[in-house]
């Protein structure tokens, strides 16, 4: 395994060093049930490794009850990798890993790389000699390519309408509550 192929770990204490908004400034992002539907997973799911921080909305987040989350397309796309990592049998630390290296990368950067497991680390793979290496080397057991995902969420979302983040009016101040002291 050269230096090209690497398993994907940040030391946890440098995780928020990583956590590289997404780039899209706009402020457009997909409900929770739009999100759920393109990355193939379920609403209950989705909900979980939001409130778990595995995958959290970088376009709004929820602030609190009926508020709504708003998923980037790249949130999207990490999601669908998430499950496909899932459903091979990779452990989470392994897929929290990942997810830091994913949300690092803008999608055209993310279109190139192949993650390849062999069921307990994830490898990064920019090129198809990264690819034969780790396999001929007896590691690779699966990869997805995540070019083929992000068709995928591209074909699904495809006529389906984005939302902007609006900005509601501010709250009124909270009065402060009396006690009854008697």
């Amino acid at each position: 395994m050269d230096d090209r192929t690497r398993p994907l770990t940040i030391d946890p204490a440098q995780q928020e060093l990583f956590a590289i908004p997404d780039p899209d400034p706009t402020g457009l992002g997909y409900r929770g049930p739009v999100a759920a539907g393109a990355a193939r997973i379920t609403y209950r799911q989705l909900d979980y490794w939001a409130r778990t921080g595995l995958v959290v909305p970088s376009v709004c987040a929820a602030s609190g009850h009926g508020s709504k989350r708003l998923y980037s397309f790249r949130d999207i796309l990490v999601l669908q990798v998430v499950k496909r990592l899932l459903e091979t049998g990779v452990g989470l630390p392994s897929i929290r890993a990942a997810v830091t290296t994913l949300r690092d990368r803008g999608v055209p950067d993310l279109a190139s790389i192949t993650l390849m497991s062999d069921g307990v680390s994830v490898y990064e793979c920019t090129s198809d000699d990264d690819v034969v290496d780790l396999v001929s080397g007896g590691q690779g057991v699966f990869g997805i390519a995540i070019g083929a995902v992000l068709s995928d969420v591209q074909s699904y979302l495809v006529g389906v309408p984005s939302e902007r983040v609006e900005a509601g009016p501010p709250e009124p101040p909270r009065r402060p509550r009396l006690r009854s002291v008697g």
